[in-house]
């Protein structure tokens, strides 16, 4: 019986693999990619300094969007994003003290290691990138990111990022049958 379910186990991981990738369209990037991300670390994991790290992520997009737009790689990017830290850390600052936090922002542009993750159909693996870090008062509690070149989250068509299972996905359909 162990050797049927190990079995099991084996092709389901493989048939997840084939439905992932097909998913993707085969889009994968690696951190030798062309991309600039973003990156947003809350004060702590309190819901209160999680909360506001939302509403400071939503200005910041507002604020960027117009810059980010009008970059053709990601040299421009940074070069775009690197001359406005000192406005998005005004951005920053006035929705914390809007919503009465004493701590400030730092906004720095530099490599950071990120996991895997998924944007619609594409992949980035997990790797060192170079990225738009803001960190909110001591900035160690969860984090929000994204992709500013190209500019995955600065677009009106943009959805939030979907993080899925393709190997639960498979699972839960195999028991709904």
């Amino acid at each position: 019986m162990k050797k049927i379910l190990a079995g099991l186990f084996i092709i389901v991981l493989v048939a997840a693999t084939v439905v992932f990738v097909t998913k993707l369209g085969g889009q994968t990037a690696t951190a030798e990619t062309d991309y600039l991300r973003i990156h947003v670390r809350a004060n702590s994991n309190d819901q209160i300094d999680q909360s506001v790290k939302y509403l400071v992520k939503d200005e910041v997009v507002k604020f960027i969007t117009p810059y980010a737009a009008q970059c053709t790689d990601k040299a421009a990017a940074i070069e775009v994003i690197g001359g406005i830290l000192g406005g998005i850390e005004e951005v920053c600052d006035e929705v914390l003290r809007q919503n009465g936090f004493s701590y400030t922002s730092r906004a720095s542009i530099r490599a950071e290691e990120f996991p895997t993750r998924v944007y619609g159909d594409l992949t980035l693996e997990s790797g060192i990138y170079d990225a738009l870090i803001i960190e909110l008062g001591t900035g160690t509690g969860d984090n929000w990111w994204c992709v500013i070149y190209p500019p995955l989250c600065f677009t009106a068509a943009t959805a939030d990022v979907e993080y899925r299972s393709a190997i639960l996905d498979i699972i839960n359909k195999f028991f709904k049958r």
